[in-house]
């Protein structure tokens, strides 16, 4: 569960609010809770195979809860550490749509045990000496800090906390649930089963300008529960320009631009094609037809922007090489998603918002035709395929209903789930309730 500290109530936004976890000004805590509660009716399904999203209707809760610690060491230096418990489920095991529709199930296996999510260091070093006022929150617990600056960071992280990030759609507290609206369904990031990996980041920090380059761990490709420490043959490599400008009337534009690696012992889906249809395999299996060192490139763009009357969007873009095994995050090759968002200040509702996106994904040439000849993905395989692009949109309303209390509604559309023309259309409502503490 990603949280944009900055995108919260105006409550937050006052300094009372960050000043009170403070305790003695060098020790934080706080914590939150997330439960998400979604549903769906039967839907058309003339066919399904093991990684289908389910045809018959089901319903599904998550709850998720995180409590954050942290303290200031020496000058510009802390140590932050929080602990996550999540539980219940998501729809169809969190399979069969590649644009999941809870972004708190990043595992099947919710089993309700209380793990170390995040366990990590941070040296702020400075390049001049002005500073910056900043309100201290649960990743960063510096009151003011150095305008130009060099950061240094190792241990337990989350990298969607630092690379990928948007304003407006990248938070499932409070915004989006969509895993590939909130974030670049086509970023394979480094991550564990819980959506952890351990890495080493340094950034270059201003006002206008970052620049941030990270290396971590990746899963072991057979059992994705757990990392693989041997960083010579399997590790994610990942760099981010972030750029901050005021070009439409004075309102901020943030642009980042992420690219990154993944070398890990991936497979083929071309090879694992061709063996099918040769006759030397039964049915296309990709996890035959691995190779030690395959190295998977991908980029993404994502842009927010402010716009008059408390409106604010988003556009995300994003791609990766579909010749190559997906096994991380979701199952999709190229993808375009763009929204906006609305503060309830019209309506005497300040710390209300309501949002709408759109997305539109889709696989490569030799993705697609391994799921068509009967393979079966990490997070797809219907049994067949007839192929066409997925597209999902989600539209909430978030309510501030008192303190630290926001409860919500959305509702999901999808077409053509898991890339099939021949299942769906999907018709997701749902309920979110958050508190922060």
């Amino acid at each position: 569960m990603r949280q944009i500290i900055k995108d919260q109530s105006d409550d937050q936004e006052n300094p009372a609010f960050f000043n009170r976890h403070l305790i003695a000004g060098r020790f934080w805590l706080s914590g939150q809770s997330n439960f998400i509660f979604q549903a769906h009716t039967p839907f058309h399904s003339p066919y399904s195979g093991p990684h289908s999203f389910h045809g018959y209707g089901e319903s599904a809760t998550s709850v998720t809860n995180t409590l954050f610690t942290g303290a200031r060491l020496f000058r510009f230096s802390e140590l932050l550490l929080s602990a996550d418990e999540a539980d219940g489920s998501g729809l169809s095991d969190a399979l069969g749509i590649a644009a999941y529709l809870n972004e708190d199930v990043i595992d099947s296996d919710l089993t309700g045990v209380v793990y170390l999510s995040r366990v990590f260091f941070r040296q702020v070093i400075p390049l001049t000496g002005d500073r910056i006022n900043e309100e201290p929150n649960p990743f960063f617990l510096q009151s003011s800090i150095p305008r130009q600056r060099i950061e240094v960071l190792f241990g337990k992280v989350d990298l969607l906390d630092y690379f990928d990030v948007n304003e407006v759609g990248g938070d499932s507290s409070l915004q989006f649930t969509n895993l590939a609206i909130g974030n670049t369904g086509t970023y394979e990031y480094a991550a564990d089963g819980r959506g952890n990996t351990i890495a080493a980041m340094v950034s270059y920090q201003d006002p206008r300008i970052s620049l941030r380059f990270a290396e971590a761990l990746l899963p072991n490709i057979e059992n994705t529960k757990s990392l693989d420490y041997d960083i010579r043959n399997t590790r994610a490599e990942n760099l981010e320009f972030d750029c901050a400008a005021y070009p439409v009337r004075g309102y901020i534009t943030h642009l980042r631009a992420l690219a990154y690696i993944n070398l890990a012992d991936l497979g083929n889906y071309h090879e694992a094609n061709e063996a099918y249809l040769a006759g030397r395999e039964p049915t296309p299996d990709i996890a035959l037809h691995r190779h030690p060192g395959t190295v998977k490139p991908g980029f993404a763009i994502n842009i927010d922007q402010d716009l008059p009357r408390n409106f604010r969007a988003f556009v995300r873009i994003g791609w990766n090489d579909g010749l190559y095994e997906s096994f991380l995050f979701s199952e999709m090759n190229n993808t375009i998603a763009f929204g906006a968002d609305l503060a309830g200040v019209a309506w005497h509702r300040k710390h209300d918002r309501v949002g709408s996106a759109f997305l539109n994904s889709g696989l490569a040439y030799y993705h697609r035709e391994y799921l068509a000849l009967g393979g079966i993905g990490f997070m797809l395989g219907d049994g067949k395929l007839n192929y066409g692009r997925e597209s999902v949109s989600e539209t909430y309303y978030t309510a501030h209903i008192v303190g630290g209390l926001y409860l919500a509604a959305q509702l999901s559309f999808v077409n053509n789930p898991g890339f099939n023309r021949d299942r769906g259309p999907v018709i997701v409502p749902g309920l979110r309730a958050h508190i922060n503490f």
